[in-house]
């Protein structure tokens, strides 16, 4: 199930944004402002977010902004009383992937959403989970701001890790996905990786990123 967030102040659009994504088979997560959405990004997998402008804590486009910044590419949909066209316009220059009108029809939201989420691909150019910054288009990693070397198959261990983020993936799975046609491609293999990939995010055993199941594989958390 894939999990929306809507950041929406005035309860009625809220609770209506909700009512008729959940219908669809999505997890809706609203908030009434701000304050709170980087802590949940970092935390839970979101595939997209519904995102009004006039929010009692700050400008909306101004948060997203500043989410792109940060290296956060979670895609947004404005929602949005602001229906100038500069308004629209500086929406999509704000990191906005498409914008929504008040008042709105709820089949058109949720055709829009739907858009988008199809239009994602699952290669990102930048993921950022906890601490962790995966920058895809130049194969650069960094955790707390600093970069960590890591060799090109600990790199493609690390992405199928953050894109499917809290999911069990057992040996076989990512033997399938990370080792292809290697001769190397046996389950001892994996463990030795992972212990590796381990060691260089986390040489302190502190932050418990990639977790075993015995028996059953590992889930990255």
């Amino acid at each position: 199930m894939q999990t929306i967030v809507v950041v929406e102040d005035e309860k009625d659009i809220l609770d209506l944004v909700e009512y008729t994504l959940e219908k669809e088979g999505f997890d809706v997560v609203g908030f009434v402002d701000t304050s709170k959405v980087k802590e949940f990004l970092d935390e839970e997998r979101v595939a997209l977010m519904l995102m009004d402008r006039n929010l009692p804590n700050c400008e909306g486009s101004s948060f997203v902004k500043e989410l792109r910044g940060e290296g956060y590419d979670t895609p947004v949909i404005f929602l949005s009383a602001k229906d100038s066209s500069e308004d629209i316009l500086k929406g999509f220059e704000r990191g906005g992937d498409d914008y929504i009108t008040k008042p709105f029809n709820p089949k058109e939201l949720v055709a829009r959403v739907k858009a988008v989420l199809k239009r994602v691909d699952n290669k990102r150019d930048i993921l950022k989970i906890r601490d962790i910054l995966f920058d895809n288009l130049n194969s650069r990693v960094f955790i707390e701001g600093e970069e960590v070397q890591l060799s090109r198959l600990e790199k493609r261990l690390l992405y199928l890790f953050m894109i499917n983020k809290d999911r069990l993936l057992d040996r076989n799975t990512l033997l399938e996905e990370v080792w292809e046609d290697s001769l190397q491609k046996q389950p001892k293999t994996v463990n030795v990786a992972i212990k590796r990939l381990k060691e260089k995010i986390d040489p302190k055993g502190e932050k418990e990123y990639i977790k075993s199941v015995r028996g059953e594989g590992y889930i990255f958390c």
